[in-house]
């Protein structure tokens, strides 16, 4: 059986991955100085990027604005094609 190779479209999302995991990456020590982290999960092809939180980030209520306030706004500014951010378990 041979394997293909991706098509335009992976390679596309693939680049959007790693621009989105750079933009994590600096955000994260802030996360990180709070006892957290969070990890990208996913990120489809119409712009919604899935992250789990780790450590003292699981179960904070202020988890919530963090999400919101500090990443997805991050993220849509310095990404466009992000269009939402949700968290997952």
């Amino acid at each position: 059986m041979t394997q293909s190779s991706p098509g335009p479209g992976h390679r596309q999302n693939t680049a959007l991955c790693d621009h989105v995991e750079h933009i994590l990456s600096l955000i994260r020590p802030a996360i990180q100085a709070d006892g957290g982290d969070v990890e990208l999960v996913d990120v489809s092809t119409d712009g919604v990027v899935r992250v789990r939180f780790h450590g003292a980030c699981v179960g904070c209520p202020s988890s919530s604005v963090t999400l919101q306030v500090g990443i997805e706004r991050n993220l849509k500014q310095y990404v466009p094609q992000v269009t939402s951010v949700l968290s997952v378990v």
